[in-house]
């Protein structure tokens, strides 16, 4: 009696419950489920090898009879390993050929080009917020900027610390956290601007204008840091993200969440404390 990928109705990477390690579970239909019972009797204790283009992808050891369909292949698995036979298995399960209907092969200079555009467009964006907050808010937009500079050169400087490989999805992570740093200012000095309105002093206007907007920044932020580790997945779990890209994109958002918040709040705070003389009257 033969198994075919046809009786095969998953295969997905899973971690065991005791010990945490990586291995394969695999489920059948309401057919397969009845062969694999029937082959699983008569294999106990011997090996069960596993096909794909004539070529043995594993050849696990039937332990004991599995009557309900659903089994699970353990190993000296690494989590890469694990999901490759995974792969392999459910390419198995395919009702039709695969065939290659096109083949392209791209040269780097493709990715690299797109890397580069996406600096520029970047650079670009960035002198446009820059010329924005110093036309809104005047010299509280310029000092603004500085500690947007300064949060630049620290975020880059960790970059090549840690270090941090600036891919694509890395540089949009980059960039996105500098409209959340911009974002603090703006709800801090629309903040400021309500207060001098009710005619409260502007020192006395600055400092409400930082405390009330504190709730807002900190939940977004907070939220922000939260989606950050949830695409990270520190855990390794394979019920979150575990692309390398898709890490890269939350590590960078992340790392610049937290500086943003530094230079947002405590650098901004202090330049205009030093060298702001309040607004002309």
């Amino acid at each position: 009696m033969n198994i075919t990928g046809r009786d095969l109705k998953k295969s997905t990477l899973q971690f065991n419950n005791q010990t945490g390690e990586p291995e394969v579970g695999i489920a059948f239909t309401a057919d397969g489920a009845k062969k694999f019972s029937d082959v699983t009797k008569r294999l106990i204790g011997k090996q069960l090898a596993i096909f794909l283009d004539d070529i043995v992808v594993t050849a696990p050891r039937v332990n004991t009879e599995i009557a309900d369909g659903e089994a699970v292949i353990t190993g000296s698995f690494t989590v890469d390993s694990a999901k490759q036979l995974s792969i392999q298995l459910n390419a198995g399960a395919l009702p039709i050929p695969v065939k290659v209907v096109e083949k392209r092969t791209i040269g780097a200079t493709l990715g690299a080009e797109s890397v580069t555009k996406s600096i520029k467009a970047g650079v670009i964006g960035l002198g446009l917020v820059v010329l924005f907050m110093i036309i809104q808010y005047g010299w509280l937009g310029l000092f603004a900027d500085c500690a947007l500079v300064l949060y630049g050169l620290i975020t880059l400087a960790l970059y090549r610390f840690i270090p941090v490989t600036l891919t694509l999805p890395g540089i949009a992570g980059f960039l996105l956290s500098i409209g959340m740093a911009v974002d603090s200012n703006i709800l801090i000095f629309s903040r400021y601007k309500e207060e001098l309105r009710r005619g409260k002093p502007w020192q006395i206007a600055m400092e409400l204008g930082f405390g009330k907007a504190w709730d807002s920044i900190r939940d977004a932020n907070f939220t922000t840091i939260l989606t950050a580790i949830i695409l990270f997945n520190p855990v390794n779990s394979s019920l979150l993200p575990t692309s390398g890209l898709v890490r890269g994109f939350a590590a960078t958002l992340g790392l610049g969440v937290v500086i943003s918040l530094f230079t947002g709040i405590v650098v901004t705070r202090t330049f205009i404390r030093v060298l702001y003389k309040g607004p002309k009257i």
